[in-house]
């Protein structure tokens, strides 16, 4: 069965003609390939643009090996090029290219030529797409597959489906295999041997049993406040290493770059400023974050936060986690209350907390109390996975299911 990817063919279609390089960026198997050489190209052929004027190059494929040359490419592609309409060059696994970022630039020049490529290795990522085409390159980050997209492929309800999702997780391959045997493996080896050879190979690692070890950590401490610092102190006392703090904050560095894992920032929601460490980090799959642990730590609340934080930025939103003052009744001593997820996008902004399961009033009233001491008048959202009705309480508070809220489309406006 075909997965849509309408959200990311419908980006493509808006940036059509823009005058830059359209350049589709994401984690290893979150299917970049097929949303431009298929969904988009087949949106193209269509929408009535003749076959022989899209030129598609897979620089992966042996075939197309003497292409890899940049000279050559643009020779190519200029004897396919043999009249004023607008044609439309799509390049895959552009990163194979000796000095791309010329030749691109070079592709630029074509009045008539509209660009997009793909990479997703080590080389080519979103800072080296900034620093190289100086302002020419549109980026669109292609997300694996969200719930909803998964459910496109699942042979089963959405209970049975939250279950596999927060298991194996959204790459896309994953959803169309049959076994848990299949997933595991698969999993488990694409971490090994293509996401750790990515960074190993980008950047010169001799040795990387210090870069599994904190990969292992950042894993564990999904939904938890951590900073070099704080990894450095279990790195002392749990592995027995004494890597030092630069190389700590180096490694997270690579995996951010490599688009395995992402930090959400603190930011205090009254005095409007961020704050800087802790932080927490999220992964960009949680089947890639359960396959490093052995699917051992599968704890479903830290899992169901991190797949909020992704559905929230595949939508569009920049996401922090809020922080704000309060009192404690009794003593009156100061403290600060979070905020699980603090989501902007332009004008709009959304308060979220992430609550597996809310038994009793004690537990309500703990999930609402940060979102009570924001005084102003944007919506405020508490996730359960008890199936239940969107409700609003007094305090316009609402309360929605997480299948609710992954499902459908206009959830936060609910």
């Amino acid at each position: 069965m075909e997965i849509k990817r309408d959200k990311y063919l419908n980006d493509l279609i808006n940036r059509m003609h823009n005058s830059l390089i359209k350049v589709v960026t994401g984690i290893r198997r979150s299917g970049k390939s097929f949303l431009l050489f298929h969904l988009f190209r087949n949106y193209l052929l269509e929408s009535g643009v003749p076959e022989s004027h899209i030129i598609t190059i897979e620089l992966d494929q042996r075939k197309y090996r003497q292409l890899r040359d940049p000279d050559a490419l643009l020779d190519h592609i200029e004897a396919l090029i043999i009249d004023q309409e607008p044609y439309y060059i799509l390049l895959d696994e552009v990163q194979m290219l000796d000095h791309f970022e010329e030749a691109l630039n070079s592709l630029l020049h074509v009045r008539n030529a509209d660009i997009y490529v793909t990479g997703s290795n080590s080389k080519f990522l979103s800072k080296d797409i900034i620093t190289e085409f100086r302002g020419r390159g549109d980026e669109i980050h292609v997300f694996p597959l969200t719930f909803q997209e998964f459910m496109q492929a699942y042979d089963g309800d959405e209970y049975h489906g939250w279950t596999d999702y927060v298991t194996y997780g959204g790459l896309p391959l994953v959803a169309t295999m049959k076994t848990e045997e299949q997933k595991v493996q698969y999993l488990t080896r694409l971490f090994e041997e293509t996401y750790i050879k990515d960074i190993r190979e980008r950047n010169a690692l001799e040795k990387i049993q210090e870069l599994n070890d904190l990969i292992n950590v950042l894993a564990s401490a999904v939904g938890s406040l951590t900073n070099p610092t704080r990894i450095e102190a279990t790195f002392k006392s749990v592995v027995q290493s004494d890597i030092s703090l630069n190389t700590i904050r180096q490694y997270i560095e690579y995996l951010e770059e490599a688009f395995v894992i992402h930090a959400a920032q603190r930011y205090d929601v009254k005095g409007r400023r961020y704050i800087g460490t802790p932080m927490k980090y999220y992964f960009e799959d949680v089947g890639l974050r359960n396959a490093r642990l052995g699917f051992r730590q599968t704890e479903e609340t830290h899992l169901m936060e991190n797949v909020i934080y992704n559905e929230l930025r595949a939508r569009g939103f920049q996401v922090d986690v809020g922080v704000v003052p309060a009192r404690r009744p009794a003593t009156q001593e100061r403290r600060q209350l979070e905020i699980d997820f603090v989501a902007n996008l332009g004008s709009r902004r959304y308060y979220i907390q992430s609550a597996l399961q809310i038994p009793t009033a004690e537990k309500e009233q703990q999930e609402k109390a940060s979102l009570l001491k924001v005084n102003d008048s944007f919506k405020k959202i508490v996730v359960v996975k008890d199936v239940i009705h969107v409700q609003r309480d007094e305090k316009g508070i609402t309360t929605m299911s997480i299948y609710d809220f992954l499902l459908k489309g206009n959830s936060l406006e609910l």
